[in-house]
């Protein structure tokens, strides 16, 4: 399920990513959520964008009626280790709602995504590499590859340093941004100024993913910066594709 709202704006190009993986991906409003039960469904995927204009801050109305409309059946959804992702707007999403990284267990609001050192709109291509921790996506770009980046708002920093030390420790980094060595590096290859060089977090358990690369926007071969076309698989096809592995092992 690809849950939406008023300023989603990658839910399309989602759509075709799962597609293309082997899902049948439905495009859900929000306010249809009540109306399709979420048991149905593999996969919650939060698109970017900039969900109610991003007004009083980005993706803290969209949490709200999250837990709103989804309710228990959000709750079991996750406790079934199902995977919730949420890329760009919808990394902030699962950050406002205390779902990662949830050092506490209590989801606690414990992460905030702020304005981008540069004071801009960051909208290029960088690179990631995966820290290979995570249980969905161990095999995913676990060497450096371009991504692109669109947010103004990507700078992942954490309540205290003693969360984000548990963060590290309990190897719930996913992604980090690095030079195209696969060196950790700051600006521009780290476009938000994000502590670590974070790019991506999950929760313990590992089914709640946040990053704010757009992996849709790089799942053809065609998308790939010229020099890398024949030499890399696109991050979004090893990204789509180890969730739709993953949902094919839960229901073995």
């Amino acid at each position: 399920m690809l849950l939406v709202m008023e300023g989603t704006n990658c839910e399309d190009e989602a759509f075709h990513c799962f597609r293309d993986s082997g899902f049948d991906p439905k495009i859900v409003h929000i306010n249809e959520l009540k109306e399709n039960n979420l048991e149905d469904y593999d996969v919650l995927y939060l698109p970017g964008g900039f969900s109610a204009g991003d007004y009083v801050r980005a993706g803290a109305i969209f949490a709200v009626r999250l837990l709103e409309s989804g309710g228990n059946n959000f709750k079991r959804f996750i406790d079934e280790g199902k995977p919730v992702v949420g890329i760009c707007n919808g990394f902030q999403i699962l950050t406002d709602l205390g779902l990662i990284p949830d050092i506490s267990g209590k989801g606690k609001r414990e992460t905030a995504l702020t304005v981008n050192l540069s004071n801009r709109f960051e909208c290029r291509i960088t690179f990631i590499k995966n820290m290979g921790k995570n249980p969905i996506l161990s095999g995913v770009a676990t060497k450096p590859v371009p991504i692109p980046v669109a947010h103004g708002e990507g700078r992942v920093r954490f309540l205290n340093q003693q969360i984000l030390e548990k963060v590290s420790d309990r190897n719930q980094i996913l992604f980090s941004y690095t030079d195209p060595d696969g060196n950790m590096a700051g600006y521009p290859w780290n476009p938000n100024g994000s502590e670590r060089n974070i790019a991506g977090i999950t929760n313990e358990a590992g089914n709640i993913i946040g990053m704010m690369p757009h992996p849709e926007r790089l799942y053809y071969n065609a998308q790939l910066p010229y020099h890398y076309r024949g030499k890399a698989e696109p991050i979004g096809k090893e990204f789509f594709g180890a969730l739709y592995s993953y949902s094919r092992k839960l229901l073995a």
